[in-house]
């Protein structure tokens, strides 16, 4: 399956918000990030011919970024950027406000759209240009650094 067949294959009340969210992405995503199929949503990842090292969980796999979805009960948006918090987490939260007179329905990497029609499109077109591959890149090395560096102190700590 491709991304034009996933969203041919949505239901008629979802389809135009997740085919407007997936252009959205796409116009707006740095150069750089590769488009394919993953875990059952279209996914935008870090493909290994900039990334050789691939994603720590399994190495044959791109460095997943973005993956977007349709769900039973809302449209989610993954944007592992977020996940990693910092700067642009902080960022996001407050142009949320900005952009939307809804509370911010999120997990830590997934924003949860409810209502197709209340999706801020234009501060998820400035999300995507926010991050480019090379400092999407550095962002996930600094972080799987220091969650391996937290992981060896609590082992040494709890023998």
């Amino acid at each position: 399956m491709n991304a034009d067949q996933y969203l041919e294959a949505l239901s008629a009340e979802r389809r135009p918000a997740v085919r407007r969210l997936y252009q959205t992405i796409t116009e707006n995503l740095p150069e750089g990030f590769a488009e394919g199929m993953a875990y059952g949503m279209i996914c935008w990842s870090v493909p290994h011919s900039l990334f050789p090292a691939g994603y720590h969980c399994d190495p044959r796999q791109p460095l997943p970024f973005l993956q977007l979805a349709s769900q039973k009960s809302h449209i989610a948006l993954y944007h592992m950027g977020l996940y990693a918090g910092g700067e642009l987490l902080e960022w996001f939260q407050t142009a949320w406000k900005e952009h939307s007179a809804r509370k911010l329905d999120m997990g830590k990497s997934c924003i949860r759209f409810k209502k197709p029609e209340e999706i801020p499109f234009e501060l998820i077109g400035e999300l995507c240009r926010r991050v480019t591959p090379a400092q999407w890149i550095e962002m996930y090395q600094t972080t799987l650094a220091e969650s391996q560096s937290r992981k060896a102190g609590a082992k040494v700590v709890g023998k």
